[in-house]
């Protein structure tokens, strides 16, 4: 079986997918929002520079907007105080 080497463009999300994740499951939420943005900039920037498979966009895409959606409202000043 055949498999494509990763590119530096795909290689770089994925890192950036595992540092949201990690932040994500260490309940980092600052950190995890930054890393959101700084990945939906980058997935931005390397579609725009023809860097991207339209595959690998939908599949970085889906990603983003997973992530988008779990942390809706995954802020420190939503959190609810547990002595009230």
């Amino acid at each position: 079986m055949f498999f494509k080497k990763k590119t530096g463009g795909v290689r770089e999300l994925d890192e950036k997918l595992q540092r949201i994740q990690m932040n994500f499951e260490n309940n980092y939420k600052d950190a995890a929002q930054l890393n959101l943005k700084e990945f939906d900039a980058r997935l931005n920037e390397l579609w725009e520079k023809g860097k991207l498979s339209e595959t690998q966009r939908a599949y970085y895409s889906e990603k983003r907007s997973d992530y988008q959606t779990r942390m809706k409202n995954f802020t420190h000043k939503d959190q609810k105080p547990t002595w009230l």
